[in-house]
């Protein structure tokens, strides 16, 4: 494998670190004041406001499993680990939202539906998007540090990213036989609803950005070490890499 060693760009993470931390304090403060203002539903009550939380964690697992596929395929196309150490980086982020999205859903499926799960396409494809990307990570783990490993976690995690747009679209192609609610749109929102769903997508995005730094930190932080350990006699073997 071509060398492990850290970029410039992520030993400059450290700096994103901070500024993403400082953004998310900021916007998380403003996104709690505006979901405890916003209006209570007249049909679900204020278990209703968890939408502030739910399909916005959803936008940050999409993120995170489309980073993991340019990642794979940057990684593929110039053979950079520092690209392949993105990818991984970014399906652990992915993941952890994705599990979020599926703890809060039954949270409000629960308060809405009357019970905490139901086969419905969504829910079925948002479960089967956490295992595809969880067999990923798994992948990772136990077969971590040899190109050919890298390569293949590429391309699965580019294969992976099929199942995105069939959870998103999963209301469409139920046709009317899904008791999850339609995809949001301009007009979906009531009054007073609007700005905080819009504040809880940024709250998670930035979210997203300060761990995602954080990962990408940690994984160049791992390549030097290696690096300077494989210099050492009796050290490291080239190509071993530490698991996390």
């Amino acid at each position: 494998m071509a060398a492990t060693h850290a970029t410039a760009i992520e030993r400059s993470y450290g700096s994103w670190r901070r500024l993403t931390g400082f953004v998310l304090v900021a916007l998380t403060v403003v996104w709690a004041v505006a979901v405890v203002r916003a209006p209570i539903d007249s049909v679900q009550g204020v278990i209703q406001k968890i939408l502030y939380v739910h399909p916005p964690l959803a936008f940050g697992a999409y993120l995170g499993f489309a980073l993991t596929a340019i990642g794979g395929a940057l990684y593929l196309w110039r053979g950079d680990p520092a690209w392949d150490r993105v990818a991984r980086s970014a399906a652990e982020v992915g993941v952890l939202f994705c599990t979020l999205v599926i703890v809060t859903g039954p949270i409000w499926a629960k308060g809405t539906w009357g019970r905490w799960w139901s086969w419905d396409l969504r829910l079925t494809l948002t479960l089967l998007l956490w295992f595809v990307y969880l067999a990923y990570l798994l992948l990772r783990s136990f077969t971590e540090g040899s190109e050919r490993t890298a390569r293949f976690a590429a391309v699965y995690g580019i294969a992976g990213l099929a199942v995105i747009p069939l959870n998103y679209f999963a209301i469409d192609l139920a046709a009317g036989r899904a008791i999850h609610p339609e995809n949001l749109g301009g007009d979906s929102l009531g009054a007073g609803m609007g700005w905080p769903f819009l504040l809880g997508v940024l709250v998670n995005l930035a979210a997203f950005a300060h761990l995602f730094v954080r990962r990408v930190e940690v994984e160049g932080l791992r390549a030097d070490a290696a690096e300077r350990l494989a210099s050492i006699p009796g050290g490291m073997a080239e190509g071993e890499s530490w698991s996390t």
